[in-house]
């Protein structure tokens, strides 16, 4: 559990939530980049049991205004649920456990910030066995967050990471990286570094589109790797997690980053090359499920964009981790030293597959979208 031991947390962390029941265990879970996460067990099959989780402060630098956010997405989704009376799937919302003293998050003597929720019992799967079903009831299921959340005043929500998909900023980022150098890690990654200058040109003339105006601002996931989605054991998607990153954005951003983890034929760090290709028909039945709920809110020049977003956001997260590799692993979690730069291949290998199948991938979208 690294650096937070289950005795501390059972005895001085979980005390101060209002939970049910009597815990059993704590041992963590998931293999998020960025916060810390652990699963609460209690005893018995009443009880219910949860997920706590140790917020990344430097990463999330105003948590108060983070867990606003948190607080006003899930009510404003929970109204929607109920209103709808929803009978297909198992939709169900991410339930905050408030603190014995009515907040929504927990400030420990060591300046750590933590928050719980309620578990969401939910049947694991690895991405790289994802049925077509599934990727379908993923595409809903994101299509259905946006519209859910189309109508929340503007300037609801801050904004948690600045510029997090801002592709000329992501740029200078790397080329700051290169430039200074800071762990003499250059010189091992010099044919990643010449494949992300091989296209920056033309994705940022996507970027530059996108801050013209011509496509509108909306409130977004912003971090739809397709484990964000939970579903039960019948493949119906149950909900979104990992909602730290919702804010402002553009719909594109959600799809391409969903295609982008859903698409891969391997794990994000497989380290042989020849296993990383795009799955055309996860793509298709994706699609397919998101232009359901999607087609009737987004406009043309959104729908235009949404084959060429897979690549954006590909090219977008490879700039990240080979920019995180060279500059000294500031950013990502990582297991061994080249850990970031191995992830960089696999992106650029990938975004290497989108790119070939491309028109293909144009073709399906139009043709959903005059069903």
């Amino acid at each position: 559990m690294g650096q937070f031991s289950k005795d501390n947390i059972i005895n001085n962390v979980l005390p101060k939530f209002r939970l049910s029941g009597t815990v059993e265990d704590v041992r963590p879970m998931g293999d998020g980049h960025i916060n810390d996460t652990f699963f609460v067990k209690t005893l018995g099959d009443v009880s219910p049991d949860y997920v706590l989780q140790r917020i990344n402060h430097y990463i999330f630098t105003d948590v108060k205004g983070l867990m606003a956010n948190f607080e006003k997405v899930t009510s404003h989704i929970e109204k929607k649920v109920i209103s709808s009376k929803r009978t297909e799937g198992s939709h169900r919302q991410l339930k905050l456990i408030y603190t014995v003293e009515g907040a929504s998050f927990y400030k420990d003597e060591d300046d750590s910030f933590w928050r719980c929720l309620l578990f969401c019992r939910n049947h694991p799967y690895k991405e790289t066995e994802i049925s077509p079903a599934r990727a379908y009831e993923g595409g809903r299921a994101l299509g259905n967050f946006q519209q859910m959340l189309s109508d929340l005043p503007e300037g609801s929500l801050i904004e948690t990471i600045p510029d997090f998909h801002n592709l000329s900023y992501r740029l200078d980022q790397f080329h700051r990286s290169i430039e200074g150098n800071p762990v003499n890690r250059l010189s091992s990654a010099e044919a990643e570094v010449e494949k992300v200058m091989a296209r920056s040109e033309e994705l940022l003339v996507i970027h530059n589109l996108l801050e013209s105006g011509k496509n509108p601002k909306r409130i977004t996931h912003n971090d739809t790797k397709f484990n964000n989605i939970l579903f039960d054991e019948n493949e119906k998607a149950i909900c979104l997690i990992d909602l730290d990153t919702v804010m402002e954005g553009y719909a594109i951003h959600d799809f391409g980053d969903a295609i982008r983890t859903l698409s891969n034929t391997a794990e994000e760090d497989e380290s042989d090359l020849t296993k990383v290709n795009f799955d055309m028909n996860l793509f298709e039945s994706f699609s397919e499920g998101y232009l359901k709920e999607a087609k009737s809110f987004l406009m043309v020049a959104e729908i235009d964009l949404l084959a060429i977003s897979c690549q954006f956001l590909t090219y977008i997260i490879a700039v990240r981790f080979l920019t995180d590799y060279i500059g000294g692993d500031t950013y990502f979690k990582v297991s061994y030293p080249t850990h970031n730069l191995v992830r960089a291949k696999n992106q650029l290998k990938l975004l290497e597959s989108m790119h070939q199948s491309y028109t293909e991938m144009v073709s399906i979208i139009r043709q959903l979208t005059r069903d």
